[in-house]
């Protein structure tokens, strides 16, 4: 039976055109697909809604938590009567808006203390300004010039819903006409999130912009030596339509982690689009033009398969991840290196065969076979010359290299894990800037909800519950500031008690405002206590939520009745276990991944083993990185031991294939490692350096996470050239050499180790 490629050759030689107007085709349906792509941010990228935590923050959030949106008023003097007069248009049209429950600031302060209408003069400001308690008024106008106006959201809103709000908003301000010197800003938690997706998106189209330029310098500087050298900057192009449209037509979502697969699959496709190049200019240097797109579909079509497949066992054990965001970056790394794949094998020889390909002359009449005068050619003479010191010196490099990615592996654990938000975007983005403005103004609180739930929890006993638990948190627990739930609104409403009856606490729920009973009470089966706590570091907060699930434990609710943590808190720092415990076994499952690929490949233990030695010491050298350069473990940088596995496989899988082929041919053991790193040197190290210029694209990113995991992926790819040519060539000296002792026949030409 023929295989595939086999029969894919055929097509290709004979209707090579045809092949092309088919990708075409393929592109423009795809360039459709595109404009279906979204951004997602906020808790969805962060933790699985199927998962109970997941779920229970849903409920709570849908329930409970009311997002606020702030209206940020600078002016000479915001006491000024004209510039209250203009506040309170806004904020009275504001408030009639669809999702607006109220909005709270010194306007409605200072109607409340002038039988309900506004002030008109200076001096009836003044006035009121002196009766009220300096606290009263703090919180709204912090300064003579700035005030800040509280729009409180109804509960459960989506963060579309949340954006179509805040355009509103923004349109109300524009259409608003203030008075001269007065400007308004929308900040907010809501606001934040809206614009930093928009940020992701001005960020993903610079970042994949700066990655194709930094492609064609590469291929301009590395890539000379052949004809139609760009040629594979337009196949990555392609694929990275392809990527999009599939993205778009299946609806993934583009989150912060996932903006960093584009410029990923630039540095990862332009391998397989060179690789094929490479081969292709190789075989054509020796055959007609039909028989060397055959030879580089039927030879390199199924080696670069099993790196693009071993690629994407790496990106596949990201799917494990907990964190939603983690899992999409692997979904997208997989569509997109398969389509640069299939571009890269159907376009590469039916390019050559339709345009009648003919390879460059090298200076001096030379080529890659005789080893001419081109400083490509040269250099594949030095990496073959370099591989055979290393075959000959195969047990002391890789003694240096394991005892390297040794120390990289115990100072792995020694590296933060930072789940801070803020420390994600750009310092200087504007809804951060603002942001950052009012929390220093009305001071930097965070809390930390129980949700409680039961068939009753008015019960009196339920109440008492929770007062005594809340009583009991603030007096133990340094890091709680204060706390509030629906007994502690049903006491203030009791003169300071509980009720002894189920009459008396019939009657003091009924004296508790319905706005204020929403916020802690959801009919007679929901509620929730609300722990007021000082502003903490992810680490130290996880530590205050995992002691008040053990005080939970010990402190139990009455029968029938249950509370969790939950919350934003709880979810950043919750991510940190999820981080730390997730890198691991992400990197663990992808070694097993590629190994049992490869086994099953190959069906020889020996050699599906030889690829991952290398990988090892490469995912070790990483880690000691990271330390030296002290750069966090985040949700991105989290997927750096999987990727590095996916990345590293590629080179050190071309080399054994190149290495076997030589084998195949009769040549021995060293003499088949010169020739095999000689032949494939300048592929590899091309798009070796290709791919460490796409990843090099992430360093322009304004979001420090992003840049962050673009310095260490640079270092990455060049860890995993390094690990081809140097610890690979050693490594296959000795797999050569047990392969000999169980032959039957010695074989002579190999020199010892």
């Amino acid at each position: 039976m023929r295989s595939p490629f086999e029969v894919l050759a055929d097509l290709i030689t004979t209707r090579p055109v045809l092949v092309i107007l088919a990708v075409f085709l393929l592109i423009v349906v795809s360039f459709i697909g595109t404009t279906f792509v979204t951004m997602e941010t906020g808790s969805d990228t962060y933790i699985d809604k199927n998962s109970p935590r997941g779920m229970l923050l849903d409920k709570y959030t849908s329930t409970f938590q009311s997002d606020s949106i702030m209206l940020l008023v600078e002016s000479d003097n915001v006491m000024d009567s004209g510039v209250l007069a203009y506040m309170d248009r806004i904020e009275r049209e504001i408030a009639e808006q669809r999702y607006v429950t109220g909005v709270s600031g010194v306007v409605a302060v200072l109607k409340g203390q002038h039988g309900g209408s506004l002030p008109q003069t200076i001096g009836e400001v003044a006035e009121i300004r002196e009766r009220l308690p300096p606290a009263a008024l703090s919180r709204y106008v912090p300064s003579n010039t700035m005030a800040i106006s509280v729009v409180t959201l109804e509960p459960g809103l989506t963060q579309r819903m949340k954006n179509t709000v805040i355009t509103n908003f923004e349109a109300i301000v524009r259409l608003s006409d203030p008075p001269p010197g007065v400007q308004v800003v929308i900040t907010g938690d809501a606001a934040f999130q809206q614009q930093m997706g928009q940020e992701m998106g001005k960020s993903m189209g610079i970042l994949i912009m700066v990655a194709m330029v930094l492609m064609v310098v590469a291929i301009g500087l590395f890539f000379s030596h052949v004809k139609f050298r760009f040629l594979p900057v337009v196949l990555v192009a392609c694929g990275l339509v392809l990527t999009f449209g599939i993205v778009g037509f299946t609806r993934l979502p583009i989150t912060m982690v996932t903006i960093a697969a584009f410029p990923v699959l630039i540095g990862i496709g332009i391998d397989y689009a060179i690789n094929f190049h490479a081969r292709f200019d190789e075989e054509a240097r020796r055959s007609s033009i039909t028989v060397a797109a055959r030879t580089t579909i039927e030879k390199a079509g199924p080696s670069i398969l099993y790196a693009f497949l071993s690629t994407s066992m790496g990106f596949l054990a990201l799917l494990i991840s907990p964190v939603p965001m983690i899992r999409s970056f692997g979904i997208v790394c997989v569509i997109g290196v398969a389509s640069c794949y299939i571009v890269s094998l159907l376009l590469v020889p039916a390019v050559g065969v339709a345009f009648h390909y003919r390879p460059k002359v090298s200076p001096g009449g030379g080529d890659a076979q005789s080893g001419g005068g081109h400083a490509m050619d040269r250099y594949n003479i030095a990496v073959g010359s370099l591989a055979g010191v290393i075959a000959r010196n195969a047990i002391p490099i890789l003694l240096v290299c394991a005892v390297i990615g040794f120390v990289g592996y115990e100072m792995d654990n020694e590296i933060i894990i930072n789940t801070n938000e803020d420390t994600f975007v750009p310092a200087d983005m504007p809804a951060k800037v603002n942001l950052d403005k009012v929390t220093r103004t009305m001071g930097a609180t965070s809390s930390v909800p129980v949700y409680v739930r039961g068939d009753n929890v008015l019960d009196i006993g339920t109440l008492r519950w929770m007062q005594e638990f809340q009583d009991f948190e603030e007096s133990q627990n340094s890091k709680v500031t204060g706390s509030t739930s629906i007994a502690t609104l049903i006491a203030q409403y009791n003169e300071g008690f509980l009720p002894s009856t189920n009459g008396e606490l019939k009657e003091s729920l009924e004296r508790v405002p319905d706005d204020l009973k929403r916020r802690y009470l959801n009919g007679n089966t929901e509620a929730v206590i609300l722990f007021s706590t000082v502003q903490m570091e992810n680490e130290v907060a996880l530590a205050v939520i995992e002691n008040l699930r053990r005080e939970l434990a010990w402190h139990q609710p009455p029968t029938g009745v249950s509370a969790s943590v939950t919350g934003m808190g709880e979810l950043f720092s919750n991510l940190i276990q999820e981080i730390a415990a997730g890198k691991n076994q992400m990197t663990s499952l992808a070694f097993v991944l590629i190994f049992v690929f490869l086994f099953i490949v190959y069906r020889k233990f020996l050699k599906a083993a030889t690829p991952i030695v290398p990988i090892m010491m490469i995912v070790g050298w990483n880690g000691l990185v990271m330390f030296v350069l002290g750069i966090d473990y985040t949700p991105m940088t989290a997927t750096l031991g999987s990727m590095t596995i996916g990345v590293a496989s590629e080179y050190t899988i071309l080399i054994m294939e190149r290495y076997h082929e030589e084998r195949s041919r009769g040549l021995p053991s060293f003499e088949a490692i010169c020739h095999a790193t000689k032949q494939i040197g300048t592929a590899i190290t091309v798009s070796g350096m290709t791919t460490v210029f796409g990843f090099a694209a992430l360093l322009f990113s304004s979001f420090n996470m992003i840049s962050n995991f673009g310095l260490v992926t640079v270092i990455t790819v060049a860890f995993s050239l390094a690990g081809a040519i140097i610890v690979m060539p050693a490594i296959l000296m000795l797999t050569g050499q047990l392969e000999q002792r169980g032959s039957p026949v010695p074989e002579s030409g190999s020199p010892p180790v």
